[in-house]
């Protein structure tokens, strides 16, 4: 689904005057009827992201830090059963599961003050019965499931439907008769930094002649294609040649602004492809009307 810069930026007004609770989605629903909530859900999750990023460095400030823990050993002091930590959040109007990062980290310092490594941060961040401490691990764990932005938990449904709209771009290539060439198989080649499919023989598609295609499982907004672009876009367009992106969840049209400089955008699988063999058809379909029209012509003059 495409929408317009205007339709965009009134929808993420709208995400930045609600809290990041369960019931966002259905406000936003309500709000938007003819949206698909898919499309809301990607653009939800896209702000709220954005907003995390601005707010990153107050809340990671040693002295909030500290206020935090100590908020946190108050609150569990008083009621062990309480969700302090997703009350914390709230009041705080932070990410649940960055929350839970936050205190988890200050909880594992050791006596001179030196913070874990990443890799145990993130087991146990991973794998909350980690934490060798039973009340923090499920703190941490209504925090990770409670985020419906961030975290491993909503880390994993990400990748699964990214992987799952890889399989489905498999699928219609593979229904097209197209012959391709995915990443595992482009890396064996050498590269490093590909496509998720390489055309074996191009394609057209809008009457542009395009040799890759790549799937994007979320909505293509400014931020995130300016990324792109500079990320992955232009490099595969260099190795490979112009090339074909699908925003399955939708984006804003008037990103779709380099056509003719050999990037493609689309929201779905385009069903008007033409391939080499159907113009040698048509060629060939031509050259025998040609010749038919000729035999008859020569017939009327005998």
């Amino acid at each position: 689904m495409k929408l317009t810069k205007a339709q965009y930026d009134e929808i993420a007004r709208f995400i930045n005057t609600l809290k990041p609770t369960r019931q966002c989605m259905r406000k936003l629903k309500e709000r938007f009827p003819c949206q698909s909530q898919s499309t809301l859900l990607s653009i939800f999750s896209q702000e709220y992201q954005k907003l995390m990023k601005r707010t990153h460095a107050r809340h990671h400030a040693p002295d909030i830090v500290e206020f935090y823990y100590e908020w946190y050993l108050s609150d569990i002091a008083t009621d062990p059963t309480a969700p302090v930590l997703l009350n914390l959040a709230n009041e705080v109007d932070f990410s649940p599961a960055l929350i839970a990062r936050i205190v988890l980290e200050r909880f594992l310092q050791d006596p001179d003050g030196q913070p874990p490594t990443k890799p145990v941060l993130n087991s146990m961040l991973r794998d909350p019965s980690l934490i060798p401490d039973a009340v923090l691990a499920n703190q941490v764990q209504q925090c990770i499931i409670n985020d419906c932005c961030n975290g491993p938990l909503v880390d994993c449904i990400k990748h699964a439907i990214g992987y799952e709209h890889e399989v489905l771009l498999r699928e219609k290539l593979m229904e097209k008769n197209l012959a391709f060439l995915d990443e595992d198989q482009l890396r064996l080649k050498g590269y490093d930094k590909t496509p998720d499919f390489i055309l074996e023989v191009p394609v057209a598609v809008d009457g542009h002649v395009i040799h890759w295609i790549e799937s994007k499982a979320s909505f293509g907004d400014e931020s995130s294609h300016r990324m792109y672009l500079q990320e992955q876009f232009w490099s595969y367009w260099n190795r490979f040649g112009p090339g074909l992106v699908i925003y399955w969840y939708g984006f804003i049209e008037e990103l779709d602004c380099n056509r003719e400089r050999g990037i493609l955008l689309k929201h779905e699988f385009p069903n008007d492809i033409v391939t080499l063999s159907s113009c040698v058809a048509l060629e060939d379909e031509s050259s025998q009307r040609k010749r038919d029209c000729k035999t008859d012509r020569n017939q009327e003059t005998m």
